[in-house]
């Protein structure tokens, strides 16, 4: 097994220090994917060879998306600490079931939920859970909010299900996120259960119409999801202003801030979460701007005993149960078996700490908006929105191009097709549009101004 851990070990070398300069996506070099197929092996082969036979084509057909010049969705790189953790946890291999299962991964998570409140500026009697990814963190928090909304029916949603209940009223602006949606569908209250209170195309919520609707429903429990970070130009919900209507209403106030909630980490920027601290339930996810590795979302709740009423488990003779020392986090979030996902988590908050990251999201800041210049400079680009955080909302503009939905798509699929950056198409206003976000704790300068020269030389070779 040694040996087999040493392979990876001399890969892990070059193919770290080749992230700077390598494409994001070598597309002749997805040709060796088709080497990992045919028909399972009957007998099986020497570990080693398969060990050097993943390693070649891992290491030249992955996607680089620890690089510095991944701008596509909002993806993080793994700090050093966070990377040697995470082989960690796969060395150890604890069951982060419960405090019986593993001590160690248990204390370890512990302490990373209290460090991830202290990071955010939230009061320690809160609780949470460390989940699988940001939809699971909305599932989660929104699961957390199920309960409530069952108990202000007389209803325990975990014991008797949804089915005598009417649909639970969700309100939200229409920066609502496709994972919040996909936490209602799995809660089963549908994803279509949104009503979108948005005062334009962009989706910024309208409060008067929020509050026409609050007001309809005279005074039946509902729930409001405010967005910190859109995912089009990284703009914010209003939080505060949400959380006055929550509290004047009654409602379970969640937020969605699967990466906008790292705003809270810089001064320049802490004002757009103001409020934050009056949510009921939050969402976030690490490997995003904490640049831990995937697997590495957590939901923070105001009120820990409603983790364990939205996602306590029946009992079991051979587990420990509620109320037993020995039990553990499997009881107050929505998966049993665990890793421990902590560890990353812990690792790159004790080897950086709060300055550390600080600083991380004060360079991403710095470098959108020098992002956004180059932009604004450029005869051929023209920026669709502000730069509140670290998305630069834009599209090729050039002279005499008379469909720019259609130069756009054509530019996007050339980005991807070119795979020496990477940066997808979105939809802003209307308008189709690039969205590079900018979330790398390894991007510098250099590789902004290189995303830029891409851009502009397949707007030239486009037209």
């Amino acid at each position: 097994m040694t040996d087999l851990l040493g392979q990876v070990h001399a890969a892990a070398g070059p193919y770290l220090e080749s992230l700077a300069t390598r494409p994001v996506q070598d597309r002749d070099a997805l040709k060796l994917l088709t080497s990992l197929g045919g028909p399972l092996p009957a007998a099986g082969e020497d570990p080693a060879r398969v060990i050097e036979r993943l390693l070649a084509v891992g290491t030249a057909a992955g996607t680089t998306s620890s690089g510095p010049r991944f701008f596509h969705f909002v993806t993080g790189g793994v700090t050093p600490a966070a990377l040697a953790a995470d082989w960690a946890a796969a060395l150890l291999d604890q069951n982060a079931f419960s405090k019986i299962s593993s001590p160690f991964a248990h204390e370890a998570e512990t302490v990373a939920l209290s460090w991830l409140r202290e990071l955010f500026g939230l009061p320690s009697s809160w609780g949470g859970a460390l989940v699988g990814s940001a939809t699971f963190a909305n599932f989660t928090s929104l699961g957390c909010a199920t309960s409530w909304w069952g108990f202000q029916h007389g209803v325990d949603t975990a014991e008797d299900g949804l089915a005598e209940l009417p649909r639970m009223p969700v309100l939200s602006s229409g920066y609502v996120h496709a994972s919040a949606r996909k936490a209602l569908q799995m809660l089963g209250h549908g994803r279509n259960s949104v009503t979108v209170c948005a005062r334009d195309g962009v989706g910024r919520v309208d409060l008067a119409l929020m509050r026409h609707h609050l007001t309809s429903l005279r005074g039946a429990p509902a729930v409001i999801i405010a967005n910190a970070g859109e995912v089009n130009a990284g703009d914010f919900d209003p939080i505060a202003e949400l959380a006055d209507l929550a509290e004047e209403f009654g409602c379970w106030l969640h937020v969605d801030g699967a990466f906008g909630l790292f705003a809270a980490l810089s001064p320049r920027t802490a004002g757009l979460v103001t409020g934050i601290d009056r949510a009921d339930s939050i969402a976030a996810d690490g490997h995003k701007w904490l640049n831990v590795p995937y697997e590495s979302g957590f939901a923070l709740v105001k009120d820990p005993s409603r983790l364990g009423a939205a996602f306590g488990m029946p009992g079991a003779a051979y587990l420990p149960g509620a109320g037993d020392p020995a039990a553990g986090y499997a009881l107050t979030g929505p998966e049993s078996s665990r890793r421990a996902r902590s560890l990353p988590i812990w690792a790159t908050l004790a080897a950086y700490g709060k300055e550390g990251h600080r600083a991380m999201v004060e360079k991403h800041l710095d470098l959108a908006q020098r992002l956004a210049g180059l932009v604004d400079a450029a005869p051929d680009i023209e920026r669709l929105a502000e730069v509140p955080l670290c998305i630069v909302c834009f599209r090729a503009a050039p002279p005499g191009v008379n469909d720019l939905d259609a130069f756009n798509r054509r530019l996007g699929a050339a980005l991807l097709e070119d795979g020496r950056v990477y940066a997808g198409t979105t939809v802003y206003d209307g308008k189709v549009a690039l969205r590079p976000a900018i979330v790398n704790w390894r991007t510098t300068e250099s590789d902004i101004d290189f995303f830029v020269d891409v851009i502009r030389q397949l707007i030239q070779d486009l037209r």
